[in-house]
């Protein structure tokens, strides 16, 4: 398993965001991390790339427990935050570079890799524009970019097409079916079009619990998957019924 949850736990005051969480996604495989707006998917991935301490229990990356061996998994791991921060005044060239340098990368290798993320994601036509110049979607690339430079094994991706336009969107979902070739993707998501598109597998979680996880045909074999998502969010109605 590149990527293991075991019996995470969340708790913030008496709120508890994410609630005794266990899935692991093997080596090669892209799964949907499918929920409700406020369901715990940012926190889970928070909890999955170390951002964020677990009240209870562990996450590991490639083998590595992110609390005890953090900088073996960065290693290993990309992570695209949704809106990820990002510095406006840096062009994504320099971004690169920097992130680069802070990984220690040495000079041939960064240059190579920058090459080979600005062809991936597009960014060629805007490597030297000012980064606070640029379209929500360009910036999303920038960050994708950042999260590709050294390699990584395992991509965390929170909701990469969030606030893209149609195009944008079409463009980040084949950019992640073809990392997926190579790479284990965990990428969040509330838009079942996002799973039909991308994913091999399914993990659904609501109110911070896993009600599902399956692959996308076990998904669909249960009725359209509007009408699924709604019966795993709100599963004491009766089916058809819609709020």
């Amino acid at each position: 398993m590149m990527i293991q949850a075991e019996n995470l736990t969340r708790q913030f005051g008496e709120f508890t965001a994410v609630d005794d969480v266990t899935f692991g996604v093997p080596a090669g495989q892209v799964a949907a991390f499918l929920g409700p707006n406020g369901a715990g998917k940012t926190t889970t991935m928070r909890l999955l790339t170390g951002f964020l301490a677990p009240t209870r229990g562990t996450a590991r990356v490639a083998g590595f427990d992110v609390s005890t061996h953090r900088l073996e998994a960065a290693g290993r791991l990309g992570y695209l935050p949704e809106n990820g921060p990002l510095y406006q005044d840096m062009t994504p060239l320099s971004l690169l570079r920097f992130f680069g340098e802070a990984r220690g990368m040495a000079p041939a290798r960064l240059r190579e890799r920058i090459e080979a993320v600005t062809a991936l994601c597009s960014l060629g036509p805007v490597l030297e524009k000012s980064i606070y110049k640029l379209s929500k979607g360009y910036r999303q690339r920038c960050g994708m970019a950042q999260a590709l430079l050294h390699e990584p094994d395992v991509l965390i991706m929170d909701e990469p097409t969030s606030g893209l336009d149609p195009n944008q969107i079409r463009d980040v979902r084949k950019a992640i079916r073809e990392l997926g070739k190579t790479k284990t993707i965990l990428l969040s998501t509330h838009i079942l079009q996002e799973v039909e598109a991308t994913a091999d597998r399914v993990i659904f979680i609501h109110a911070g619990r896993i009600v599902f996880d399956g692959t996308p045909k076990e998904m669909q074999a249960r009725g359209p998957l509007d009408e699924v998502f709604h019966q795993l969010t709100h599963p004491s109605e009766p089916a058809g019924q819609i709020r």
